[in-house]
């Protein structure tokens, strides 16, 4: 069975729907918490297969609140970069990915955004990307990505929403298995929220359905280009 090293950065953002899809397929995954009283941040790949970096509410990596574990990430990182292992960030970790793979951030305000994504090359997640799938944004700051990176997917203001950075690593702007109740997790637990809360929530609810069914053949592609099942 592989293992993932999954960081959580809040209480209210987590693995979400993916967490059914990793399971089916025998793949385990340990949540680390820097952010609780004695957590912190793995020193180096050993005991791991993969890495995914969650998102972190209202923090970011260059603006507004900086994430406190932002370095010790970086090195995280920066290791499994190294050792070839996957790579999957989403929200501000898909940052920090960018950052470590060469590329970087921009400052950009928090937001709470629906949409719909659409693919910017057929053979995205080894053709199992949808041509155009929902998406639910939370996060600050926006990705600058580094020169070898490969966009998946863009935004209605062709924004990267997905990008890939060596064979096996993805970066995803919007957390591709989001429920409602994160979000309503990260207006309580943090005094910082974007602005139209109730509406955009309406909104995601009434998307829900759709990022859940689109999730289902994403996944099968972020498999595939990960190598999480051998």
């Amino acid at each position: 069975m592989l293992t993932l090293c999954a960081v959580q950065h809040t209480e209210g953002e987590y693995l979400g729907l993916m967490e059914d899809h990793f399971e089916s397929r025998a793949i385990r995954f340990l949540y680390t918490r820097p952010f609780v009283a004695g957590g912190s941040i793995p020193a180096d790949v050993h005991g791991f297969d993969g890495l995914v970096l969650l998102g972190a509410g209202p923090r970011g990596v260059v603006s507004g609140e900086i994430l406190p574990s932002l370095n010790a990430e970086l090195r995280l990182t920066d290791a499994f970069l190294q050792a070839g292992l996957p790579v999957i960030g989403v929200g501000v970790g898909s940052l920090i990915l960018a950052i470590a793979a060469g590329g970087g951030a921009q400052a950009y305000p928090l937001r709470f955004s629906i949409g719909e994504a659409r693919r910017s090359a057929v053979d995205a997640l080894a053709g199992h990307l949808p041509e155009r799938f929902p998406y639910a944004m939370y996060m600050r700051d926006r990705v600058q990505l580094p020169a070898d990176a490969r966009v998946l997917a863009i935004d209605e203001s062709d924004a990267p929403m997905i990008f890939q950075v060596r064979d096996n690593c993805l970066g995803f702007s919007a957390h591709p298995g989001i429920k409602s109740g994160m979000i309503e997790d990260l207006v309580m637990e943090f005094d910082e929220v974007p602005e139209n809360i109730p509406r955009t929530l309406a909104q995601m609810a009434a998307q829900q359905r759709a990022i859940a069914d689109a999730l289902s053949e994403i996944m099968v592609g972020v498999v595939k280009i990960t190598s999480l099942m051998r």
